[in-house]
């Protein structure tokens, strides 16, 4: 069995359903992860994981082992390592961040009662919980360009969300802003320059802004998201994971609000559809 195969069948024994949000279940014959499971969390078929385990599958791409190592919850020194035994170029510190540590994970499963997601120093979504899926849409259905931010808002719009004009001005220059540091963070990264080309090409208002030069970190807003139990207004705070350049957004409501009991609700009926009595 090649070094990649083992590790992957030890990491992936390891790692407790629980950990992952699943359920435990019963005449489980591993504690840990099924492989059906783990094709599920990394995005990939069964068939391709039992390939990879078997040796049978070489060459995976880059993308494929940056998901099996969020899937696997390993640290950094553990997803170097799966990169090198996978034939893989390990990432450079010269591009943006997209691992996760472990203890961003244990975070985003201690703190299921608010809607909270992990982005990239990119504004890529890489991680989010049950809420934040159910309250801004469940980000598990975009793909490519579509899970970046500051694509979706300069391109496609923010149905859904409104600001009043100071809220919105101040976020749209902070993207901007934000996104022109990272670049100057991270200028090998060919993912984030084709982004901000890309954007310039798309979006006269992101050029325009662009164009103004400014540099500076999104950190807080204000806004109203539109939500299946009615509209929602949520404090937006962002926070910096020390390490890793990754931003883990986090939205609230002021307590015994009206606002806060339309989360709680949320958060019990989670994904499931709202059906008009009747209908």
């Amino acid at each position: 069995m090649s070094e990649f195969a083992e590790v992957l069948r030890a990491w992936r024994d390891r790692v407790r359903p629980a950990e992952v949000g699943l359920p435990a279940g019963p005449g489980r014959r591993t504690a840990g992860l099924r492989r059906e499971e783990l094709a599920t969390l990394a995005g990939v078929s069964v068939d391709y994981v039992v390939r990879l385990e078997q040796g049978r599958a070489t060459n995976p791409s880059p993308q494929l082992l940056g998901a099996l190592a969020i899937a696997l919850r390993l640290t950094e020194a553990e997803r170097d390592h799966l990169f090198r035994v996978a034939g893989a170029a390990v990432p450079s510190r010269g591009e943006v961040p997209r691992h996760v540590p472990p203890g961003v994970h244990r975070m985003l499963d201690r703190l299921g009662d608010v809607p909270l997601a992990v982005f990239t120093a990119a504004h890529d979504i890489v991680l989010w919980n049950d809420l934040w899926a159910t309250v801004s849409g469940d980000p598990g259905r975009w793909t490519g360009l579509e899970a970046n931010l500051v694509w979706r808002h300069f391109t496609q719009g923010h149905d859904g969300v409104e600001w009043d004009d100071t809220h919105q001005e101040d976020f749209s220059s902070d993207l901007v802003a934000d996104l022109r540091s990272a670049l100057g963070r991270y200028p090998a990264d060919r993912r984030l320059a084709e982004l901000v080309a890309r954007l310039r090409r798309a979006s006269p208002e992101f050029e325009r802004r662009w164009h103004g030069g400014r540099i500076a970190e999104h950190r807080t807003s204000r806004k109203v998201v539109h939500t299946p139990v009615g509209p929602v207004e949520i404090d937006c705070d962002v926070l910096s994971v020390p390490g890793s350049d990754l931003r883990i957004v986090v939205y609230t409501a002021v307590p015994g609000s009206e606002d806060a009991a339309k989360l709680d609700l949320l958060r019990v009926t989670g994904l499931q559809e709202f059906v008009t009595p009747g209908r």
